[in-house]
């Protein structure tokens, strides 16, 4: 797990392939760790053989904000466009908020 620092404020995010197929997410998904966060979900995407598709588990994730719901969102495009379905389980409620202001729940399946 990698320390993300903003603000005087310490925040960690951890992105691992659990199974082939299956990615862990835990930690804090918000602005300060999205970007670390997304490019270790994309080596994973990348390396995975898990086959045609990917289940992303957030039920480690224990502050989210809508940089979260970004994360998801372009992991979801990124498996798409390698022909790959993502299938997001135990979405923390600050994404699931967020999804629902922006009217992307349906995106994401929730």
């Amino acid at each position: 797990m990698t320390p993300v620092r903003s603000n005087g404020a310490s925040a960690t995010v951890q992105v691992v392939e659990a199974s082939p197929g299956r990615i862990q997410v835990s930690g804090a998904l918000t602005f300060d760790t999205a970007r670390r966060a997304r490019e270790a979900a994309l080596r994973i995407l990348n390396g995975s053989a898990g086959g045609s598709s990917i289940v992303v588990d957030c039920a480690g994730v224990h502050e989210s904000d809508s940089a979260g719901l970004a994360v998801l969102i372009d992991l979801l495009r990124n498996a798409t466009a390698r022909g790959r379905a993502v299938t997001f389980t135990n979405i923390p409620q600050g994404i699931r908020a967020a999804a629902n202001i922006s009217d992307s729940a349906d995106i994401l399946g929730i």
